[in-house]
């Protein structure tokens, strides 16, 4: 793209600053005792019926008086500042099968769950699994080692803390609209190299017959919105491949200015998520991190996360290109990795 057709700033809610967005609590919500009610008794209901949490829909999973406000907070997460924090589902109190049930249902009012590996997890585990995040085939949320800001491949990732770590683990969020009008405005040259087709790593999850690695450009001016999708370790892995796009010097540039303001304390803010806490973010308007932690000895004690990647019936266009990460841009079926829905399934733990 050449500098003198770069799309607009970007004005609204979606572009904020982290020392301003977490000095509010709008993003912040609370569950009231009826409203847990309800979703244990929904919970309870599917497991009754269904037994098979990845079965349970948005229309069988009734909450007549927290459903309205879902739909209120969907909204939110898509048309405005692209985060919340929902507070908290009683994990130490409630069967493993009733927290994850109770999850995978609210999460299916915002959307339709996707498979977030090649063996077809609708329902994820982000924990430490010992890995090596060195390794092209590992996904480094299975490891403890920050993650960096990047986005998932779904419309809404969603997150659910079971566990703390013992020091470290925190939550960073930044606004992806934020760090293109910072380089639209500073250095055009570079936020134009960034609507090249970057190649990145599919780290092993490609389906037969796919590349195993897909090229998107990081940003996309479509339907007079920017959408972003980036993960620099996934990036940087992808030259591996001998007939991926090289890299420039003025790409590497690029994504080293990207990087740099991501990781701004002007730009980003650090949340801790509590037991019980979810956690929901728009993964086209923002950016998301962990950052490395010590976890306890203790199996019982680890950092344990449940996540949902949600694709929406009510978000954004996005163009043909996204195809090739997201399998279709269709809204509420787009996104995930390419597994055949016989395979998905919900596991209650690791696996």
């Amino acid at each position: 793209m050449r500098i003198d057709t770069l799309p607009p700033e970007i004005v609204g809610p979606s572009a904020w600053l982290g020392p301003l967005a977490s000095a509010s609590t709008k993003w912040i919500h609370h569950l009231t005792d009826s409203e847990l009610s309800e979703l244990e008794r929904a919970a309870r209901c599917a497991l009754e019926t269904h037994g098979d949490i990845a079965t349970i829909r948005r229309e069988t999973f009734m909450l007549p008086t927290l459903g309205p406000r879902l739909t209120r907070l969907h909204e939110a997460l898509i048309h405005g500042s692209g985060f919340a924090l929902v507070r908290a589902l009683p994990v130490q109190e409630w069967p493993r099968e009733v927290i994850a049930a109770a999850f995978y249902g609210l999460g299916c009012h915002m959307g339709n769950p996707v498979p977030q590996n090649a063996k077809g997890h609708v329902l994820g585990h982000v924990m430490d699994m010992g890995l090596n995040a060195n390794d092209p085939k590992v996904r480094i949320y299975q490891t403890h080692e920050r993650q960096t800001f990047h986005t998932d491949s779904c419309d809404i990732v969603g997150l659910v803390c079971l566990q703390q770590a013992k020091l470290g683990g925190d939550s960073a969020l930044v606004s992806s609209n934020t760090i293109y009008n910072v380089m639209r405005r500073d250095c055009p040259a570079l936020a134009a190299a960034l609507f090249d087709p970057i190649a990145t790593d599919r780290r092993g999850d490609e389906a037969p017959m796919q590349k195993p690695y897909f090229e998107i450009p990081v940003f996309t001016w479509y339907a007079q919105m920017m959408s972003t999708i980036y993960q620099r370790q996934y990036i940087d892995s992808a030259q591996r491949f001998e007939d991926a796009m090289r890299l420039t010097p003025l790409h590497v540039e690029a994504l080293d200015c990207f990087d740099a303001l991501a990781n701004d304390t002007q730009l980003n803010f650090l949340m801790r998520l509590e037991p019980g806490d979810m956690q929901f973010v728009h993964n086209h308007t923002l950016l998301h991190d962990r950052t490395a932690f010590d976890d306890w000895q203790e199996p019982g004690r680890k950092r344990h996360l449940l996540r949902l990647w949600l694709s929406s019936p009510r978000a954004r266009p996005l163009p043909a290109i996204w195809a090739e990460r997201y399998g279709s841009i269709e809204p509420g079926v787009r996104g995930g990795v390419a597994v055949p829905a016989a395979s998905w399934f919900a596991p209650l733990y690791p696996e």
